[in-house]
């Protein structure tokens, strides 16, 4: 079993419990409680590089990163630095995260709020959105066509924005594929972290970049540490960057990511 199907089971274990404590019937009943969706996609497309600034207590790979006792005021933080959006991990059993932390999160900041986790089942994207997430991860490597398909759906009918991550070829042709009737309003992430086996290579991003719809707008994720990974990033044709462990572990979050905002705005000069 890889390490992605060992989160994956774990997601639906702890889904299960949740399932049965809420219903769908019942949870969807509290979805006209939920905040209006708010609409990532322009901040996305501003000049320079825009950061998803991630809260993140650990990860299969490095175990504990950071002691986050409230995750609402580390997003305060991130939003006054210049975030374009928050990122909350909400998996507990190897990221530390939960429902709650989404919740402390929504209710600080004014900026769009991704739940990441690992989305496998349509009561997750309801769960979303119930909790006031505006987009939701979709990894195509845990999805199979139909599941993709169903769930992209049914993100959008929710007014979820679906964040579509891929690592390969064959899957960033699947995303392609995805959402081929409307490129353009696409969000598209490529990870620089094999999912299987954990490892991180910085120029994965630039590999797969060709292989995704020109209009999308595409998200580099993880192994970005700082300023000058974003820069690389950034002429490799980034619109937006996702970053989690260089922000928990920077004593001034803030200036960080005031950091990579600077390095990758358009000058008169040039890009960087």
């Amino acid at each position: 079993m890889s390490v992605l199907d060992s989160i994956v089971a774990g997601v639906r274990e702890d889904l299960a419990v949740r399932e049965q404590l809420t219903p769908r019937r019942d949870l969807e009943a509290l979805l006209d409680r939920a905040p209006a969706p708010r609409d990532p996609r322009p901040a996305f497309r501003r000049a320079g590089v825009q950061v998803i600034a991630e809260v993140k207590r650990s990860s299969p790979s490095k175990g504990a990163l950071a002691d986050i006792p409230d995750p609402a005021s580390l997003a305060a933080l991130y939003e006054a630095g210049g975030a374009a959006a928050i990122s909350v991990l909400t998996e507990k059993r190897r990221f530390g995260g939960s429902l709650a932390d989404l919740d402390a999160v929504r209710d600080r900041v004014d900026l769009p709020v991704l739940r990441k986790d690992f989305m496998v089942t349509e009561y997750q994207l309801v769960e979303a959105r119930v909790h006031g997430a505006d987009l939701a991860l979709l990894i195509v490597a845990s999805l199979d066509d139909a599941e993709l398909r169903r769930l992209h759906r049914l993100a959008l009918d929710l007014g979820l924005t679906p964040l579509v991550e891929v690592h390969t070829p064959d899957e960033a042709k699947r995303a392609a594929d995805l959402v081929s009737e409307d490129p353009a309003e696409a969000v598209i992430g490529v990870n620089n972290r094999n999912l299987v086996t954990l490892e991180v290579d910085i120029f994965q991003f630039g590999s797969l970049v060709a292989e995704l719809p020109a209009t999308a707008i595409k998200v580099a994720e993880s192994g970005l540490t700082g300023p000058q990974d974003v820069a690389l990033v950034a002429q490799q044709g980034a619109d937006v960057v996702l970053v989690g462990e260089a922000l928990v572990r920077h004593h001034d979050p803030a200036h960080a990511i005031e950091a990579m905002l600077a390095t990758s705005t358009p000058t008169t000069g040039g890009n960087l």
